[in-house]
């Protein structure tokens, strides 16, 4: 193969409602929206998807596509859950949509660099320039993808304002899995969590964490390791984090994906989200001038046989 057929493919891609970026190097392709500058797939060449997308995504206009990794931003989950220095940013926590406020918005794409047989995109949304209703806070917020041997995602928050601005968020991963009955995860052992499911009652994990029902977790406290081990695959999801210390769990089972949009009924097993975050005690406060960068890397490796 010649140095031109090595050097990486972009073109501009329309997904029903949505322009979308596809990028593919002699090793990898990917997919993204310019919308919510949402990462849709990832899958390196010969290999299984890393990245689940919902066989089911409907690419809607002001609405965040079911898998990929959609970014949680002013606020994670439920504002109401989150603490009030977070609640205290926003006018009006009874109508607060869940998961923030720019899933769903256009993103600004500031460029796109080619080097080294690799693609660096970066993405931009300033709330300064783009007010965000009833969050009356100038901050400026990038999403840079890196497509090497890895997938390198930076997420950055910078205070444009004179005041403190108090922000949770999270990357909300949606991993590619065999069969959810058979995966566990390493790095979570003696971490403290929230089991949402069951009051919010805090715990401790207890060895790797296999899965039996729905989950939905927060971890505390989280290393910046962590693993998908998958047998039936063969292949150890790696994920290593820098300026997140906390981690969110989710697996939504049999009858909570029934009631989901974009979901089959039968996608479950198929799927597990790690959602890399600063939510609960973790979450950022921003003081003017100040930067914050999320950083999570994505490969993976060969079980040995």
């Amino acid at each position: 193969m010649n140095g031109a057929e090595q050097r990486p493919q972009i073109e501009r891609v329309d997904m029903n409602e949505l322009a979308c970026w596809r990028v593919r190097t002699a090793s990898a392709e990917l997919l993204i929206a310019q919308q919510g500058a949402q990462i849709l797939s990832y899958q390196r060449h010969g290999e299984r998807p890393l990245i689940w997308l919902s066989e089911q995504a409907e690419f809607n206009r002001g609405q965040s596509v079911r898998g990929g990794v959609p970014l949680c931003w002013p606020w994670f989950g439920d504002l109401r859950r989150n603490p009030e220095a977070v609640q205290a940013m926003y006018r009006d926590s009874a109508a607060a949509p869940a998961h923030g406020l720019v899933r769903g918005l256009e993103w600004q794409l500031l460029g796109i660099d080619q080097q080294d047989g690799g693609v660096d995109l970066e993405f931009v949304y300033n709330s300064a320039e783009q007010p965000l209703p009833a969050w009356p806070h100038a901050l400026e917020l990038k999403l840079r993808i890196q497509l090497n041997d890895k997938l390198h995602l930076q997420l950055s928050n910078r205070n444009l304002g004179d005041t403190p601005v108090a922000i949770s968020q999270a990357l909300h991963s949606y991993f590619a899995v065999s069969d959810i009955h058979q995966v566990r995860v390493d790095g979570l052992q003696d971490c403290r969590y929230l089991e949402t499911l069951e009051d919010w009652q805090q715990r401790v994990q207890d060895g790797p964490l296999g899965f039996a029902g729905e989950t939905d977790r927060i971890y505390l406290d989280t290393p910046a390791q962590l693993d998908i081990v998958d047998p039936l695959w063969q292949r150890r999801i790696r994920m290593h984090s820098n300026g997140s210390g906390s981690a969110v769990l989710w697996n939504p089972w049999i009858d909570k994906a029934r009631r989901l949009s974009q979901f089959a009924d039968d996608a479950w097993p198929g799927m597990l989200c790690i959602e890399h975050a600063n939510v609960m005690s973790d979450i950022l406060t921003l003081a003017p001038g100040a930067e914050h960068r999320l950083e999570l890397s994505l490969w993976a490796e060969t079980l040995p046989g």
